[in-house]
């Protein structure tokens, strides 16, 4: 069976190296359990490229700077929220992600690195200081983002679903105290409808890593409900196996 084509060689003389910048972007998620709906923080442009159009969070990566640094940075300059999480999402770099490659002679090339982070809405605050323009935006009504922002976005999506399938990211956004209900509303905001109510309590009972408490919580009319605790130490046995939740 015939492999992949081999592309040309250049000749080494007049092959010219890419000088790249770095930047950072930041995709993170919230969840806003009142109105079922899944967030992303975004902020408006207030420079050129794509002045006034939404963006992600980002920055160049400032000499002597750490990536994980800059995208620290970045963040603690748009919201304040205790214990922030980043992962390393991807790196995209491909030519002409940005437009101001055109704009250079030697062959300026704009990579960024992305990363990832989910946090509770109720703990998260805006830094609206001297800046207009950051929200959090639902999902489902995300606008055409500068540079190659809907593709990173689609990319963070994707992950997020990933790891509710076999970690305990949900739990990083959930109160303390929950109930069955107010995970399987979280599942479903994120996932959609992916199994019934009943199957998804069973399962995860039987797992043994949801502590009941003792303590009820009456919601409207119907039968007072458990209130929960996720168990970390519990859940030790299974963090490297896939599909734990659903």
């Amino acid at each position: 069976m015939p492999g992949r084509t081999p592309r040309k060689s250049t000749d080494s003389a007049s092959a010219q190296l890419a000088d790249f910048k770095v930047g950072v972007d930041n995709v993170i998620f919230s969840v806003d359990t009142a109105q079922n709906r899944l967030l992303v923080l975004l902020v408006m442009r207030h420079e050129d490229p794509f002045v006034g159009q939404w963006s992600l969070p980002g920055t160049l990566v400032r000499q002597g700077e750490s990536l994980e640094d800059a995208a620290y940075r970045v963040l603690s300059e748009k919201i304040r929220v205790e214990n922030l999480y980043l992962e390393q999402l991807y790196t995209f770099g491909g030519p002409n992600r940005d437009p101001r490659e055109a704009t250079h002679s030697f062959g300026i090339r704009y990579l960024t690195v992305s990363y990832f982070a989910l946090v509770r809405l109720a703990e998260a605050e805006l830094i609206a200081d001297g800046v207009s323009g950051i929200a959090w935006y639902p999902l489902k009504q995300v606008p055409p983002l500068a540079f190659d922002h809907n593709q990173i976005l689609e990319y963070g999506y994707r992950r997020l679903r990933n790891k509710l399938e076999y970690s305990p990211v949900a739990f990083e956004v959930l109160p303390e105290l929950f109930t069955l209900s107010d995970l399987y509303q979280l599942y479903t905001t994120i996932l959609g409808e992916f199994s019934d109510y009943s199957n998804f309590r069973s399962r995860l009972l039987k797992l043994g890593f949801l502590h009941d408490t003792g303590v009820k919580v009456s919601r409207g009319a119907g039968r007072p409900a458990s209130l929960y605790r996720f168990d970390a130490e519990a859940f030790a046995p299974y963090k490297d196996k896939p599909m734990v939740f659903i």
